[in-house]
């Protein structure tokens, strides 16, 4: 005990006088600052119980948002909690949740949280007025940004706008513009298959998650190593890179993007840094994404890689989960386990795979690929502020020229994707350029009962109101485990091409005109599972009309035969004077008159597409 005594003694006196010595040199030596940890709480907005204006058991605050972003919003309690019968009536703005309290979580220092199922988007900054209604006893209300969109320090925010404003990313990003059509491959194991696990459909399986065919490791909780089993058999055709690369071809398409690793951790690429690829672990011995990069540039295609960084089934530990879980229970925060392996993680950490695995890998596709054209990341969720940034900054240190996507996390992509099979308002007001991914039936990978085939018509609706947008449609194919495409997937995308070949000044290098569309309500998509329930019953009529621009061209895009006379309403003499008209595709003069009320043009004898046409005007 007196030893210890002594040496603390010591120790303290050493301090004290180095303090001493570092005070007297201050004005040569600089003490570094020290760095704080970033709280997440200081993106939260908190509203006392005791600073509302109250009027019988309603209390109302004014507050501002920083980040227009959804947020959940929850109830805090101190002493008792309230029975489960009794609820409360929130209003944010002009959005309302009427729910009743359920003791979501308890925090560290015992007080009950109640968070509710709806969530509330703020789409602008400034200030903005909650209501809540209730007779419970609550202490506090929280609005916290929701777990799919977490708000960091902003420490590397200056660094990444450097990176994306250089001139090779912006020239990059002109490309990607003007390209407005590409196609994404999901293929992998799970495409042999087939959204089939022992004789089960993925659809059946009781454990809750996504019912798409790529997710099947995750879907049935298979182990590891009885999943690593479906590469002794993978052995696609050799055709396969040709095929798909003819077809993009043939669909118009700009650019091709291919799963090269997926959440199951596979490799579809030749990989140094894990032997659970193409090369090393299947009976085809050969690097599939060097063959389809190859085939798609001798077709003058450009390529893209999706790679899951945030996600790895198979050596990517509990994908960070346990760590973000005890840092959220602290706070009485949910931490959705979304798309972790945590029926049988790996032994390593997280962190240990992105510096064995993922960070090697993305260094090794970018040598493999010099003239790669983006990266599709995927499966952020939990992946710091910090590793985020720094996959950011290899791509760009190794290669500028190539994009990145929103989903490296924590926004530091260069554009933004507005969701699987989502399309965005024509009201919304989006930050960066976008890009919608979508299929052609309700899953990614390859499922061999999904014959839920979208049409053509519905095809080129979603390119159509996407175009009209301004943003670009990455639509998928799922080979199955040889490498064929569907012929229902297939065919869609011919007859899409046909009129894309058509219609392409409409198409390519064409961006927002200031009215997106005239007649036809809009009809948001949203999601894979919402397309799955809701089926497509949208009709069209000669008064639909969507709209692109290029220059001092305006194209009136119509997904019906040309037929008779038609008024182009938005065309009318307020929105500029038109000086020539044309219809695409057709070498006949149309007459033509424009007035207060619009464009009339007269379609007597033209021949169109059955599915519709397209009016250019010059301005």
């Amino acid at each position: 005990m007196i030893k210890t005594k002594t040496h603390a003694f010591y120790v303290c006196f050493c301090f004290l006088v180095g303090l001493s010595a570092c005070k007297n040199n201050s004005e040569t030596i600089q003490a570094e600052p020290v760095k704080k940890a970033f709280d997440q709480t200081s993106t939260w907005v908190l509203l006392n119980k005791t600073d509302a204006i109250k009027d019988g058991n309603t209390y109302s605050w004014d507050f501002e948002v920083e980040h227009p972003i959804i947020y959940n919003i929850q109830a805090l309690f101190e002493n008792e909690f309230p029975e489960s019968t009794t609820s409360a009536k929130v209003h944010v703005d002009d959005q309302e949740i009427e729910e009743p309290f359920q003791e979501s979580y308890v925090t560290y220092n015992d007080q009950m949280v109640s968070e509710f199922n709806e969530t509330i988007k703020f789409s602008k900054t400034g200030k903005h007025v909650l209501t809540i209604e209730t007779d419970a006893d609550f202490k506090q209300i929280r609005i916290i940004p929701n777990f799919r969109n977490p708000l960091g320090s902003g420490e590397h925010q200056e660094a990444w706008l450097k990176m994306h404003e250089s001139p090779e990313k912006q020239a990059a990003l002109d490309w990607f513009k003007e390209a407005k059509f590409g196609m994404f491959i999901h293929w992998g194991l799970y495409s042999q298959a087939g959204g089939m696990w022992k004789g089960t459909k993925i659809n059946n399986s009781p454990i809750a998650g996504p019912k798409v065919a790529e997710w099947l490791m995750h879907a049935f909780q298979i182990p590891r190593e009885d999943y690593a089993e479906l590469a002794k058999t993978f052995n696609p055709d050799k055709s396969f890179a040709q095929n798909i690369a003819k077809l993009a071809k043939e669909a118009g398409m700009k650019y091709v993007v291919i799963t090269s690793k997926h959440h199951d951790g596979f490799a579809l690429f030749d990989s140094k840094s894990s032997e659970y690829d193409m090369v090393d672990a299947t009976p085809y011995k050969a690097d599939a994404v060097k063959e389809l990069y190859e085939a798609c540039l001798n077709e003058g295609l450009d390529f893209g890689v999706y790679y899951s960084h945030g996600n790895d089934w198979n050596e990517g530990g509990d994908g960070n989960y346990g760590n973000v879980k005890k840092v959220n229970d602290s706070l009485g925060i949910f931490t959705h386990p979304s798309g972790k392996n945590l029926w049988d993680p790996s032994e390593n950490t997280h962190a240990a795979y992105y510096e064995t695995k993922a960070y090697p890998q993305i260094k090794e596709l970018l040598a493999l690929l010099p003239k790669l054209r983006l990266i599709w990341f995927d499966g952020e969720g939990f992946t710091t502020e910090e590793q985020a940034f720094r996959f950011y900054k290899m791509v760009y240190e190794t290669n500028p020229n190539v994009l990145v996507n929103r989903r490296v996390g924590w926004d530091f992509g260069d554009y933004l994707d507005a969701g699987d099979n989502k399309i965005p308002s024509a009201n919304e007001t989006i930050d960066k350029y976008w890009e919608t991914c979508g299929t052609t039936n309700n899953s990614w990978g390859y499922k061999v009962y999904d014959e839920d085939w979208k049409s053509t018509e519905e095809l080129l609706y979603y390119f159509v109101d996407i175009m009209s947008k301004g943003g670009n449609y990455l639509l998928n194919i799922g080979p199955d485990g040889v490498g064929h495409v569907p012929e229902a997937s297939a065919k869609g995308l011919r007859d899409m091409g046909a009129w894309i070949k058509i219609n392409r000044e409409a198409v390519y290098g064409t961006s927002r005109w200031k009215i997106p569309n005239e007649g036809q309500e809009e009809t948001l998509l949203d999601g894979t599972g919402h397309r799955a329930s809701k089926g497509f019953k949208k009709t069209f009529t000669s008064k639909d009309f969507w709209f692109t621009a290029k220059e001092n061209n305006v194209y009136a895009i119509s997904l019906v035969p040309a037929s008779n006379k038609i008024l182009i309403r938005s065309l009318n003499k307020t929105h500029g004077e038109v000086k020539k008209v044309r219809v695409l595709g057709s070498d006949k003069d149309v007459e033509w008159n424009q007035t207060d009320l619009g464009l009339e043009v007269n379609l007597n004898g033209i021949e169109s597409s059955e599915n519709g046409f397209v009016i250019e005007t010059s301005l």
